[in-house]
């Protein structure tokens, strides 16, 4: 009977000291950190530029630290969209949890791709449905405008139908419009500007995206040689030289971005999560500029600006 305990004793000390190994090998097992890809239509690795850093700040904020809690690899288009396949590829094949894609062309790419990795398209920034707010802001700020020259990347179909909503905008205005369309990754911007001078444009209107983005030095340094007012489609265009934009503020608007991943991270169905819309959009105009080109904008616009550069 003694040795009966004894054994019962044993049995239940020896199974008390094997779970206690399973709970500390389990605890010493490394958790597995969230692989995230994310293509950008903007910026480098050498230079990521304002979207990719406020992306990151939204991690931060939610307090994800990269290369700790979460590993991200970034793709970046830089030379030519026809890359863009590619690089989604690329990601796929790292098995990566999430996708983060930043423009149309890449939202498309990742949903050909993958039919089980999550993707986060980030929120609507409503560049094409401010485009007629847009214009009215110009003529607002410029009176005496009478034709206005719009300069859009053919080959892409947002920008095109940007410009077809700029068209319509001109006429209801009674302005007239000046088509300077440009193709290739590397557009002939000279046969815009011949264009522009030829018919006489008196302020330019320029459709952002990732080819026209990277000509926007050029296209900055025209508007002032030629004293052109100029409309953008974001704040960095104004900061960097031209006059003045009207946009969401883009910031926030990729900050947010990290919110989609943390809540895909904790369990939740990105069908669930729905494409949301910004809530702040901003009037930026460059006094610097506008002095520049010899115009002086009227005290009523400059009370609505949301950023005014001096």
């Amino acid at each position: 009977m003694v040795y009966a305990m004894k054994v019962g004793w044993s049995s239940i000390l020896v199974a008390a000291m094997l779970l206690a190994v399973a709970v500390i090998a389990e605890a010493q097992q490394p958790k597995k950190i969230p692989l995230i890809g994310y293509v950008s239509g903007s910026g480098d690795s050498k230079t990521p530029g304002p979207q990719v850093e406020a992306f990151r700040q939204g991690l931060r904020d939610l307090g994800y630290i990269e290369g700790n809690n979460i590993l991200v690899e970034y793709r970046y288009v830089e030379q030519g969209l026809d890359r863009v396949p590619g690089l989604v590829a690329e990601l796929v094949k790292l098995k990566v949890d999430i996708l983060v894609t930043t423009f149309t062309l890449a939202t498309r790419a990742a949903k050909q791709a993958t039919k089980t990795i999550p993707i986060v398209m980030g929120v609507a920034r409503f560049t094409r449905e401010l485009s007629g707010k847009r214009l009215e802001l110009l003529k607002e700020a410029v009176p005496r405008i009478s034709r206005v020259g719009v300069i859009w990347d053919g080959n892409a179909p947002g920008p095109t139908l940007g410009s077809k909503e700029y068209e319509a905008a001109t006429n209801s205005l009674k302005l007239e419009f000046q088509p300077l369309e440009v193709r290739g990754s590397a557009p002939d911007l000279d046969g815009a500007f011949q264009a522009a001078a030829k018919g006489r444009v008196n302020a330019l209107i320029v459709v952002r995206n990732r080819i026209i983005d990277r000509q926007s030095k050029r296209i900055v340094d025209f508007t002032i040689k030629n004293r052109l007012p100029s409309l953008w489609e974001g704040r960095e265009f104004i900061e960097a030289g031209g006059l003045m934009s009207y946009s969401s503020d883009d910031p926030p608007n990729y900050r947010r971005l990290a919110y989609y991943v943390d809540k895909i991270l904790k369990g939740a169905k990105p069908a669930d999560l729905p494409v949301e819309q910004p809530t702040k959009f901003e009037l930026v105009i460059n006094l610097k500029t506008a002095k520049q080109i010899g115009l002086t904008i009227p005290q009523s616009v400059l009370y609505r600006a949301d950023k005014v550069i001096k």
